[in-house]
């Protein structure tokens, strides 16, 4: 029982981390991608191109093979899973809505696209992330304002977005100069589900309606209520991007110019590109993915660690994180990182000063408390992967050897006793010797 207590005590401090593939192996990286027919491996194969020059091994399969699988012997084939079948009512072999979300809850990324012909099957799916597709099949977004100009005008559904999440750890940090093109249907995101983000959001003319019939009644999604892409980052730090249009990564959607209405500047190539290839980075985890190392506390002058601290002690902690930056481990460099002293809730709560190179750490003195504590990182920031460290910690009071052996407060109460023992001695003499 001693050694398991060791064990489970050394295995607390490594950081609760999303490891659906190794960062610091680029080969191996396997994909499974699933498409209604072939003829998409040549017509998205620019963002197909830009997955393999990153190191993923792609493995193109249709949605209904009834040989697929994603694990064998209890062990995951794949470390991320694409969804281009929309259409698709089921899926081949042993794959089900169940064993997706599994494949997920296991730490493993998912990208799902949908367009006008997704099935009920692909929208369920993307109801367990949070996401809720607009109920009227034949509806697509449309906006009157924000379109992109054509030879023929059409019908308003090929729409130029730039209504993007500003966040560098998502989208890196070159601007995307161009709108994005987005032709498909609308989403919502669940309100009560905190995890779930927009990165492309329509504008506040927009609306899903069906752009080949008269409106009968008001549309149910409207403006800044539709999502055109979302993303999410599990609690386990797996991600899932979420997209209404399978057409935005189309090769002709990455290559065609573009010039929004009512607006003179034209750009000879959209941004959807480098909008999915920055996005996918994101969810394949080549950014915004940290670790904790080195995780370490002892007494003020000490270098190792005690088995146990004594209430008062002074004390320091400090441990390391880095962000992988798609070829090596970096420093982390911020200002937010805190620890606490915990025990039930928490009696310190510090932030970690850094000194730029990833290392981190902070001094406090033991609070007059004694029990079992833990010392706690939880690290939550948009776009980063959480971390989650913890360690225990045995607090002792002082032993009886330890305490000061004259107390200053307590002067008057020795003052008390030895002018009680004077009285006692002189009243003694005075009873025994007088008449």
């Amino acid at each position: 029982m001693a050694k398991l207590s060791v064990l489970i005590s050394a295995f607390s401090l490594l950081p609760i981390l999303c490891l659906s593939f190794s960062p610091e192996n680029p080969t191996g990286r396997r994909v499974l991608v699933l498409v209604d027919e072939f003829s998409l491996k040549s017509s998205h194969s620019i963002f197909f191109n830009s997955l393999k020059s990153r190191g993923f091994e792609l493995d193109v399969k249709l949605a209904d093979d009834p040989k697929l699988s994603l694990q064998r012997y209890g062990q995951y084939l794949y470390d991320a899973l694409i969804l281009f079948s929309p259409s698709a009512d089921r899926l081949g072999g042993s794959l089900d809505a169940t064993t997706i979300l599994d494949f997920v809850d296991s730490g493993h990324d998912l990208i799902l696209a949908a367009d006008e012909s997704a099935s009920d099957f692909i929208r369920n799916i993307g109801t367990e992330f949070g996401v809720a597709f607009d109920e009227d099949s034949l509806a697509m977004v449309i906006d009157h304002k924000n379109y992109a100009i054509s030879e023929t005008e059409g019908d308003h559904t090929l729409i130029a977005s730039k209504d993007l999440i500003q966040s560098d750890v998502i989208l890196g940090s070159s601007k995307i100069e161009a709108p994005v093109l987005f032709k498909g249907i609308a989403h919502s995101l669940n309100a009560a589900n905190s995890l779930v983000l927009k990165v492309l959001s329509a504008s506040p003319s927009a609306y899903s309606a069906n752009p080949i019939s008269k409106l009968s009644n008001p549309p149910s999604l409207t403006g800044s209520a539709i999502s055109l892409v979302s993303v999410l980052q599990a609690r386990n730090n797996a991600r899932i991007m979420i997209t209404g249009s399978l057409d935005m990564f189309n090769n002709r959607l990455f290559r065609s110019g573009v010039q929004k209405a009512g607006n003179s500047n034209k750009y000879e190539k959209s941004g959807n590109e480098q909008f999915l290839t920055e996005l996918s980075k994101w969810v394949f985890h080549e950014r915004g993915h940290l670790k904790a190392v080195n995780v370490r506390h002892h007494k003020v002058g000490a270098t190792e660690g005690p088995a146990s601290y004594r209430i008062k002690d002074d004390l320091e902690f400090s441990v390391e994180i880095y962000e992988w930056s798609g070829k090596s481990w970096e420093p982390y460099v911020a200002n937010d990182v805190q620890v606490q002293f915990y025990m039930m809730s928490p009696y310190v709560l510090k932030t970690l000063s850094t000194n730029q190179k990833g290392l981190y750490h902070t001094s406090f003195k033991v609070p007059d408390v004694y029990g079992v504590f833990q010392f706690k990182v939880e690290y939550f920031r948009l776009g980063y992967t959480s971390l989650s460290l913890s360690k225990q910690i045995p607090v002792r009071p002082y032993r009886h050897n330890e305490y000061e052996r004259f107390i200053t407060a307590a002067f008057p109460y020795y003052g008390a006793s030895f002018t009680t023992m004077a009285g006692f001695f002189v009243f003694s003499i005075l009873y025994l010797y007088s008449k």
